[in-house]
C-alpha cells in the first residue's frame, strides 16, 4: 500500500514538474511572438486546468481575439475562482460590446472589495455607457469623497448630470473638472459648448481661449471661436482659422462653406465662388452651396447663372428654403419680370411666415403691378399685424401706404376689404 501511494505521489510530482516546463516553454514562446507554437503546447496539456485556459486566454487577447478570450476564461473560471481572471473576463466582454456581463462581473468584485477604486471607476463609465445615470451619479460621488482631487471622476459626474439633462449640476462639475485640472481639455471644451447654448458670450471665449492654448487645432473650440468671429463681423480674423481648420479635418466641409460666406462677406466674390463650387463637388446634396453661388451671380448681374443655381437649390433643398426663393424672386424683379418675382417672393413668405422681408417685397411689387390695391392692402394689413416692430423704415412705408389707399378708395367712393 505504501509503495502505491508513493508511486501515485512520485507520478503527481513528475507530472507538476512536466507542466511546470510546459509553462516555461509556453511563456518563452510567447514572449518571442511565438503564439501559434504556445497556443500548440498548452493545447497538449491534459486535462484542461485553470492555467492552462488562463495562459490560452492572455495569449488570445494579446491578437486582439476578444471572443476566444471571453470563452477560455470562462472556462478558466469553472475551475478556479479567480479575481484577475473575472477582470479580464469583463475586459473581453467590455471588448465584444457585452456590456451587462461585464458590469455583472465588476458588481461582484466591487462588492467584495468596496476600496478598489479602480474598479469602481470602470463600473461608473459602464453604467454611463448603458445610460444608467441612476447608478452612476451616487458611485461618482463616492469616488469624489474618496478621492476629492481626482478630476476625472468629477468629470464623469458631469456626464452623468448630462444624461439626466441636470444642465445646472452639470455645468458645476465640469468646473469642478476644471479648478482640479485646468489642462483637462474635455471639460474645456464642454464648459465652452455650454455657455454657448446658454448664450453667455465671456465665458464662451474665455473657455474656448483656455481650450486652444492647449490644443491650437481643437476642431469644436475653433469651430466656437470662429462662429464668434462671424457674428461680430470680424471675417478677416477668422480666415486664418478657417484654412488651419480645412488641413485639419479634410472631411468635414464646415471650413469650406464658412471659408465661402466669409470671402462673399468681404466681397471677395472669386475666392466665395471657388470655395461654394467645390462644396458642391464634395457634397451635392448641400443646397445652401448653390444659394450662394446664385446670390454672388445676382451681385455679377449674370442673371441666367443666378436662376440655374437658385433652380437648383430649390430642388435640392430639404428644408425652408425661403432663401433661394426670395434670391429667385429678386432676380426676376431685377430682370423686369415683376411677375414672376411675386410669385417667387409668395413662396419665400409661404416657406418662412418669419421672413418679414419677403412679406414686405411681396406687398410692394403686388402695390406697383396691380391696379387693385386691395391686394396689397391685405398683405400691407398683415405685415403690420405680424412685424410692426421689425423694421423701423419698412413700417412707416407701409403705414403711409395703407393710409393713402384707404384715403384714395374713400374719395372713389369704393368699399375697402378690411
Amino acid at each position: 500500500m505504501k509503495k502505491k501511494v508513493l508511486i501515485l505521489l512520485l507520478f503527481t510530482i513528475l507530472k507538476v514538474e512536466a507542466q511546470t516546463s510546459t509553462f516555461f516553454v509556453v511563456d518563452s514562446l510567447f514572449e518571442k511572438g511565438r503564439y501559434k507554437l504556445a497556443l500548440k503546447k498548452l493545447k497538449q496539456i491534459q486535462p484542461p486546468s485553470f492555467l492552462t485556459n488562463y495562459k490560452t486566454a492572455v495569449i488570445y487577447e494579446s491578437i486582439d481575439n476578444y471572443q476566444q478570450t471571453a470563452y477560455f476564461l470562462e472556462k478558466a473560471l469553472k475551475l478556479q475562482d479567480d479575481e484577475k481572471a473575472k477582470i479580464k473576463l469583463a475586459r473581453a466582454y467590455q471588448r465584444l460590446q457585452q456590456t451587462h456581463k461585464a458590469i455583472k462581473i465588476y458588481e461582484e468584485v466591487v462588492a467584495k472589495d468596496p476600496l478598489n477604486l479602480v474598479l469602481k471607476y470602470q463600473l461608473g463609465k459602464l453604467y454611463l455607457a448603458k445610460g444608467n445615470h441612476k447608478n452612476s451619479i451616487p458611485l461618482f460621488k463616492n469616488l469624489i469623497e474618496q478621492d476629492v482631487s481626482n478630476a476625472n471622476y468629477s468629470y464623469q459626474l458631469a456626464l452623468a448630470y448630462a444624461q439626466k439633462n441636470d444642465r445646472d449640476r452639470m455645468i458645476n462639475s465640469f468646473i469642478d473638472t476644471f479648478k482640479k485640472d485646468t489642462t483637462h481639455l474635455k471639460a474645456i471644451a464642454y464648459l465652452a459648448s455650454s455657455f454657448h447654448k446658454l448664450k453667455d458670450v465671456d465665458s464662451t471665449q474665455l473657455f474656448v481661449e483656455k481650450g486652444l492654448l492647449l490644443n491650437k487645432n481643437h476642431i469644436n473650440l475653433n469651430k466656437l471661436k470662429i462662429n464668434q468671429l462671424y457674428r461680430e463681423e470680424k471675417y478677416l480674423e477668422s480666415i486664418p482659422l478657417l484654412l488651419n481648420l480645412d488641413t485639419i479635418d479634410k472631411k468635414d466641409t464646415y471650413s469650406i462653406s464658412m471659408l465661402g460666406r466669409t470671402y462673399y462677406n468681404l466681397d471677395s466674390l472669386e475666392q466665395s465662388k471657388k470655395h461654394f463650387k467645390k462644396l458642391t463637388r464634395v457634397d451635392p446634396e448641400n443646397f445652401k452651396a448653390f444659394t450662394h453661388l446664385g446670390h454672388i451671380a445676382l451681385k455679377e448681374k449674370e442673371y441666367r447663372t443666378a436662376w440655374f443655381n437658385y433652380q437648383v437649390a430649390t430642388t435640392r433643398g430639404k428644408e425652408k428654403r425661403d432663401e433661394e426663393y426670395y434670391g429667385l424672386a429678386t432676380m426676376y424683379y431685377e430682370t423686369n419680370k415683376p411677375k414672376q418675382a411675386l410669385v417667387n417672393f409668395e413662396k419665400a413668405y409661404k416657406e418662412n411666415y418669419k421672413n418679414y422681408k419677403a412679406l414686405y417685397q411681396l406687398a410692394t411689387i403686388s402695390d406697383d403691378y396691380y391696379k387693385d390695391k386691395q391686394i396689397a392692402y391685405k398683405y400691407y394689413k398683415k405685415y403690420i399685424e405680424t412685424f410692426e416692430d421689425k423694421d423701423q423704415d419698412m413700417t412707416s412705408f407701409i403705414k403711409k401706404r395703407i393710409a393713402l389707399i384707404k384715403e384714395d378708395y374713400f374719395m372713389r367712393g369704393e368699399k375697402l376689404d378690411r
